[in-house]
């Protein structure tokens, strides 16, 4: 019941399950070609974001740069040209 009881380690949990429902409804309605870039992007400038913001922790131009370059990299991945 330790486990449980601790907050951060619940409040990780469902949001994995929320995260888990949200791609599974995602999938439903999207290519996987689209969903799982976009899912993958969205989880490392989330965290870059949340890192910066919760923890305070230094936020580089470089982490800025990274950030613009996955989400033109997932833009380009999948746009249907033709």
């Amino acid at each position: 019941m330790g486990a449980l009881s601790n907050w951060p380690f619940s409040l990780g949990l469902v949001l994995y399950g929320a995260a888990f429902l949200l791609y599974a409804a995602a999938l439903a309605r999207l290519p996987l070609n689209v969903a799982h870039p976009v899912l993958t992007a969205g989880a490392v400038a989330t965290v870059a974001l949340c890192s910066f913001v919760i923890f305070r922790e230094p936020f580089y131009w470089t982490t800025v740069a990274g950030i613009l370059l996955v989400i033109a990299g997932v833009a380009l991945i999948t746009a249907r040209v033709g």
